[in-house]
């Protein structure tokens, strides 16, 4: 059966890594800098339904609401299409169980994953002006108490990144492991 995975471009080495157990799929990824302009998010995945129609059997979201405020939701019901469970690939990569514990226990949580380690400073610091004026650190993250990095891969560079990421924003640092496992399980019931 042919997939067409609609991906958000921070998750597409984590889809490559998991979709290879599916017979055939093709991977398209909206540009993951989307997340700071929300609005975008649905166009940009309608256009990539529209140059698509009709050559795939199935087609599957992975990705959160990530701030449309339900509207990509709302196209998933108008196009018959389903998306992995949760508003953010935090739930995704946690599971939803572990993600909610994790709010339940900070609500002040900002968290990274492999690709937001990575890319900290481009997704973060320079689109919030904080390589240019840390003092906009505590309009942004003020009411933040800890960063949670949550790993896909055993990375020492990303952990150091997570670390000093942590450190930047004076948030009180946690680590934890997910692996790809619920991503891994959600996308493979998704796609069969």
């Amino acid at each position: 059966m042919s997939v067409l995975i609609i991906a958000c471009g921070a998750l597409a080495r984590e889809v490559k890594a998991v979709a290879t157990q599916l017979p055939s799929f093709e991977l398209r990824c909206i540009p993951a800098t989307l997340h700071n302009h929300p609005e975008r998010i649905v166009p940009a995945i309608t256009t990539i339904l529209d140059e698509t129609e009709s050559r795939f059997e199935r087609t599957v979201l992975a990705l959160g609401d990530c701030g449309t405020g339900g509207a990509l939701d709302r196209l998933c019901e108008a196009r018959g299409l389903q998306r992995l469970p949760g508003a953010h690939c935090y739930a995704f990569f946690a599971g939803l169980p572990e993600f909610d514990a994790m709010m339940d226990e900070e609500l002040g949580t900002f968290f990274l994953t492999d690709f937001l380690a990575r890319q900290f400073d481009a997704m973060v610091m320079r689109p919030l002006g904080l390589d240019r004026k840390p003092e906009l650190r505590d309009m942004y993250f003020g009411n933040y108490k800890r960063l949670v990095f949550l790993s896909q891969t055993d990375d020492a560079d990303l952990l150091d990144r997570a670390k000093t990421a942590a450190e930047t924003l004076q948030l009180t640092f946690e680590y934890r492991p997910t692996g790809l496992s619920p991503f891994a399980r959600d996308l493979a019931r998704l796609a069969a």
